[in-house]
């Protein structure tokens, strides 16, 4: 694994409370990213309890967190029987961290245990399992937090701060993009684990639906109506290089090539960057195993000859019930960056592009330009999710530490409702019409 990304922490306070004790169900990128948060903090959370499927990652995480062997295992239902037992349940919280078609069993069981809940997004594929969810820990009066990081960076904070002070007047519209970058749909998206619909999710769900979440919290209200459009376009068999390979290893047409993999993720290995992408491909990285990952694995396919159907680029449009506006574009087809988005209120303009913020006063004819900084322990754009992970991990454990669901931004009311918008928006794309969003 690589360094932690986190800031050391401060010497712990002698008065302090006891930290949090966090099980993580799902060592991937997201589980993995989410500990290393809790070990740069230890004051604060302690991760006592591991369940993954996969050896490696298994051992490797236990080994990381200092795990004994009687708190490693295999599966979450193993972890989850020690909460039926005598010794009652194993931590304070569970981190939900599989992968997507996979959520729903553990938290309703981790619910009814009474565990607190942090849930990678998106909570649930359908309507039935989102609303299965919130049932479940409403009822058991546990915490859950949605893994909608885009909420808890410190630039969303700054620009919510713009919208909420009235600067902008009432607010009229939003455009709002995703770049997705060309390399990163390959990767995830035709090579990766969201390829298809019918084995993941819709690329709205499984991308996307951190931005209609963050346009809802953004504009105070969900959407009442969407319309969609999308398809895949590029990454078919229809244009695939004439002479080109099924793997990239045997291709002649590879270095050539945009979405060559050995290019993508030789680079990465040769400059010690072992983190993700790479760390999805490769168990250990050395040049052996990526050889051996791209001439059997799936990340070594041609992204024109992948068994992938989710769109690579989609436009969604909204109307809310104030009458104000909102358009959504994530596209595949473009260099990979940060969030860009312009809200226009009837007193004036802001424009962002996920570092910095920009605030045209209709009156006054002067732009005002904010750079938001970084509170105490959180972290900067260069960080995950532009800060976006620490501060969802920063307020989930405030949250189970004063046992004040308030202190989350993406509880389960709040994510219900952008889930919905998400589903009523792939439907609208599917059946070409416009789509309520019932609640």
């Amino acid at each position: 694994m690589d360094a932690s990304p986190f800031p050391a922490p401060p010497a712990p306070s002698v008065t302090a409370a006891p930290p949090v004790t966090l099980a993580v169900v799902g060592a991937g990128s997201r589980g993995s990213g989410y500990a290393a948060w809790a070990a740069a903090h230890p004051d604060r959370a302690r991760v006592v309890a591991v369940a993954e499927p996969r050896e490696v990652r298994r051992r490797a995480f236990a080994r990381e967190h200092a795990l004994a062997e009687a708190e490693v295992f295999a599966d979450w239902r193993d972890l989850a029987a020690r909460g039926r037992g005598d010794r009652g349940r194993t931590a304070d919280a569970v981190l939900v961290c599989t992968l997507d078609r996979m959520h729903v069993e553990p938290v309703l069981e981790f619910a009814a245990q009474g565990y607190h809940i942090l849930l990678e997004k998106p909570m649930a594929l359908d309507e039935e399992g989102c609303r299965a969810i919130v049932a479940a820990v409403e009822a058991a009066g546990v915490v859950l937090a949605v893994g909608h990081v885009l909420r808890y960076t410190p630039y969303t904070r700054a620009l919510k701060q713009v919208v909420d002070s009235g600067r902008l007047g009432e607010i009229v519209s939003v455009q709002h993009l995703e770049p997705v970058g060309h390399w990163h749909q390959a990767h995830s998206f035709v090579r990766g684990n969201w390829r298809r619909a019918d084995e993941a999710t819709s690329m709205l769900m499984a991308k996307s639906c951190h931005d209609l979440d963050w346009l809802q919290y953004v504009v105070g209200r969900p959407p009442a109506r969407v319309a969609s459009f999308g398809r895949l376009t590029h990454f078919t068999a229809a244009n695939r290089p004439e002479g080109a390979a099924d793997r990239c290893l045997d291709c002649a047409v590879e270095p050539r090539c945009a979405y060559s993999a050995p290019r993508l993720y030789g680079e990465r290995l040769a400059q010690g960057r072992h983190g993700w992408p790479l760390s999805v491909v490769v168990d250990e990285p050395t040049p052996e195993a990526l050889d051996a990952a791209l001439r059997e694995g799936p990340y070594g396919r041609c992204v024109y000859a992948c068994d992938n159907d989710v769109v690579d680029h989609q436009v969604v449009a909204m109307e809310f019930a104030s009458g104000a506006t909102a358009t959504f574009t994530m596209t595949g087809h473009s260099e990979i960056g940060d969030r860009r988005t312009t809200v226009f209120g009837t007193r004036g303009e802001l424009r962002g592009d996920g570092r910095k913020l920009e605030i045209h006063d209709f009156l006054s004819g002067r732009t005002e330009t904010l750079l938001p900084q970084a509170g105490a322990g959180e972290m900067t754009a260069e960080s995950g999710h532009g800060g976006g992970d620490a501060g969802l991990m920063d307020a989930f454990v405030a949250a189970v530490a004063a046992n004040d669901p308030s202190l989350v931004r993406s509880g389960p009311r709040e994510s219900l409702l952008s889930h919905l918008a998400v589903l009523a928006a792939e439907e609208a794309r599917l059946s070409g019409t416009v789509q309520p969003v019932r609640f």
